[in-house]
Protein backbone atom coordinates (compact mmCIF):
# COMPACT_ATOMS: atom_id res chain seq x y z
CA UNK A 1 0.00 0.00 0.00
CA UNK A 2 1.32 3.42 -0.92
CA UNK A 3 2.21 5.81 1.87
CA UNK A 4 -0.34 8.57 2.53
CA UNK A 5 0.62 11.44 4.84
CA UNK A 6 -1.86 13.13 7.19
CA UNK A 7 -2.19 16.89 6.84
CA UNK A 8 -1.72 17.02 3.09
CA UNK A 9 -4.37 17.59 0.45
CA UNK A 10 -4.59 15.19 -2.48
CA UNK A 11 -6.04 15.44 -5.98
CA UNK A 12 -7.62 12.68 -8.07
CA UNK A 13 -4.64 12.97 -10.45
CA UNK A 14 -2.33 12.00 -7.53
CA UNK A 15 -0.69 15.33 -6.81
CA UNK A 16 -0.52 16.58 -3.24
CA UNK A 17 -0.23 20.03 -1.71
CA UNK A 18 1.28 20.78 1.70
CA UNK A 19 0.16 24.13 3.09
CA UNK A 20 2.51 26.39 5.02
CA UNK A 21 0.92 29.77 5.62
CA UNK A 22 0.16 31.39 2.26
CA UNK A 23 2.27 28.85 0.38
CA UNK A 24 1.62 25.41 -1.04
CA UNK A 25 4.27 22.81 -1.82
CA UNK A 26 3.07 20.65 -4.71
CA UNK A 27 4.40 17.22 -5.54
CA UNK A 28 3.31 13.75 -6.58
CA UNK A 29 2.02 11.16 -4.14
CA UNK A 30 3.73 7.92 -3.23
CA UNK A 31 0.99 6.13 -5.19
CA UNK A 32 1.92 8.16 -8.29
CA UNK A 33 5.65 7.51 -8.06
CA UNK A 34 4.98 3.76 -7.64
CA UNK A 35 2.71 3.78 -10.70
CA UNK A 36 5.30 5.67 -12.78
CA UNK A 37 8.33 3.60 -11.84
CA UNK A 38 11.85 5.04 -12.09
CA UNK A 39 11.56 8.80 -12.70
CA UNK A 40 14.13 10.06 -15.22
CA UNK A 41 13.01 13.65 -15.89
CA UNK A 42 10.81 16.33 -14.32
CA UNK A 43 9.49 19.20 -16.46
CA UNK A 44 8.76 22.17 -14.21
CA UNK A 45 7.42 25.68 -14.79
CA UNK A 46 9.48 28.82 -14.24
CA UNK A 47 9.43 31.02 -11.15
CA UNK A 48 6.69 33.68 -11.51
CA UNK A 49 4.60 31.42 -13.77
CA UNK A 50 0.92 31.18 -12.85
CA UNK A 51 -0.56 27.74 -12.27
CA UNK A 52 -4.28 27.10 -12.25
CA UNK A 53 -6.13 24.38 -10.36
CA UNK A 54 -6.98 21.53 -12.72
CA UNK A 55 -4.52 22.71 -15.38
CA UNK A 56 -1.24 21.12 -16.46
CA UNK A 57 1.93 22.70 -15.03
CA UNK A 58 4.61 20.24 -16.10
CA UNK A 59 5.31 16.54 -16.53
CA UNK A 60 7.12 13.65 -14.95
CA UNK A 61 8.83 11.13 -17.22
CA UNK A 62 9.78 7.65 -16.15
CA UNK A 63 11.29 4.69 -17.94
CA UNK A 64 7.71 3.42 -18.43
CA UNK A 65 5.65 6.51 -19.20
CA UNK A 66 5.26 10.27 -19.15
CA UNK A 67 2.57 11.82 -17.01
CA UNK A 68 1.27 15.37 -16.98
CA UNK A 69 1.36 17.22 -13.68
CA UNK A 70 -2.00 18.79 -12.83
CA UNK A 71 -2.05 21.67 -10.36
CA UNK A 72 -4.23 20.90 -7.32
CA UNK A 73 -4.43 24.62 -6.47
CA UNK A 74 -3.95 27.96 -8.24
CA UNK A 75 -1.14 30.36 -7.54
CA UNK A 76 2.15 31.92 -8.56
CA UNK A 77 5.27 29.76 -8.65
CA UNK A 78 7.76 31.18 -6.13
CA UNK A 79 10.25 28.31 -6.18
CA UNK A 80 11.00 25.14 -8.13
CA UNK A 81 12.86 22.19 -6.65
CA UNK A 82 16.09 22.54 -8.64
CA UNK A 83 17.51 19.35 -7.09
CA UNK A 84 15.13 17.44 -9.38
CA UNK A 85 16.98 18.75 -12.47
CA UNK A 86 20.00 16.62 -11.58
CA UNK A 87 18.30 13.96 -9.47
CA UNK A 88 14.75 13.29 -10.70
CA UNK A 89 14.89 9.93 -8.90
CA UNK A 90 14.44 11.83 -5.61
CA UNK A 91 10.72 11.60 -6.38
CA UNK A 92 11.01 7.81 -6.11
CA UNK A 93 13.03 7.96 -2.89
CA UNK A 94 10.64 10.21 -0.98
CA UNK A 95 7.95 12.03 -2.95
CA UNK A 96 6.71 13.89 0.15
CA UNK A 97 10.12 15.34 1.06
CA UNK A 98 10.88 16.17 -2.57
CA UNK A 99 8.14 18.56 -3.66
CA UNK A 100 8.18 19.85 -7.24
CA UNK A 101 7.02 23.48 -6.99
CA UNK A 102 6.19 25.99 -4.27
CA UNK A 103 3.34 28.37 -5.05
CA UNK A 104 1.87 31.41 -3.40
CA UNK A 105 -1.78 30.43 -3.14
CA UNK A 106 -4.31 32.63 -4.89
CA UNK A 107 -7.45 30.99 -3.46
CA UNK A 108 -7.33 28.85 -0.32
CA UNK A 109 -10.96 27.78 -0.78
CA UNK A 110 -9.74 25.51 -3.61
CA UNK A 111 -8.46 23.17 -0.88
CA UNK A 112 -12.11 22.24 -0.28
CA UNK A 113 -12.07 20.44 -3.65
CA UNK A 114 -9.20 18.15 -2.62
CA UNK A 115 -9.12 14.98 -0.53
CA UNK A 116 -7.63 14.62 2.92
CA UNK A 117 -5.52 11.56 3.75
CA UNK A 118 -8.32 9.12 4.68
CA UNK A 119 -10.38 9.95 1.59
CA UNK A 120 -7.31 9.67 -0.65
CA UNK A 121 -6.44 6.25 0.78
CA UNK A 122 -9.96 5.07 -0.08
CA UNK A 123 -9.66 6.61 -3.55
CA UNK A 124 -6.42 4.69 -4.22
CA UNK A 125 -7.91 1.29 -3.35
Amino acid sequence: MAKVIEGLYYSESHEYVRIEGEYGYIGISDYAQHALGNVVYVDMPEVDDEVEAGEEFGAVESVKAASDLIAPVSGTVVEVNEALDDQPELLNQDPYENWIIKVELSDKTELDNLMEAAAYEEFCK
